[in-house]
């Protein structure tokens, strides 16, 4: 079942890896709910996340950080964040602040899904 909140749609793989659409943008003014979706995720049993960003042209400092948290959250976990279909404004973001270190990259949702899944 698809949930989608006001900005992200969240769809899941199968019992603890979900694919978040993150739309537009990810930045000061929805990391918030972005946290929070993912919280709820996270209370149902999701521990892997695949982040598609091909549609967003705004990562602010904001929405990056809201990312670590929900990272921090899922390590203990074992669980993982990965970042699927970079758009080049993201991109620009990941290496300006070498999040790629941090967080796996794939070419295409189905390829990150093939990786957790």
């Amino acid at each position: 079942m698809q949930v989608t909140t006001m900005t992200f749609t969240v769809e899941p793989c199968n019992q603890d890896t979900v694919i978040v659409r993150i739309g537009k943008a990810l930045d000061f003014r929805n990391a918030a709910e972005f946290k929070s979706t993912c919280q709820t995720q996270v209370r149902s049993g999701a521990r892997n996340f695949i982040l598609d960003f091909s549609e967003t042209g705004i990562l602010d400092s904001t929405g990056l950080g809201s990312i670590f948290s929900l990272y921090r959250q899922v390590s203990p976990l074992e669980g993982q964040v990965v970042f699927a279909a970079v758009s080049r404004p993201v991109q620009v973001v990941v290496q300006l602040t070498r999040t790629y270190k941090v967080f796996r990259q794939f070419p295409s949702v189905d390829a990150a899904k093939e990786a957790l899944v």
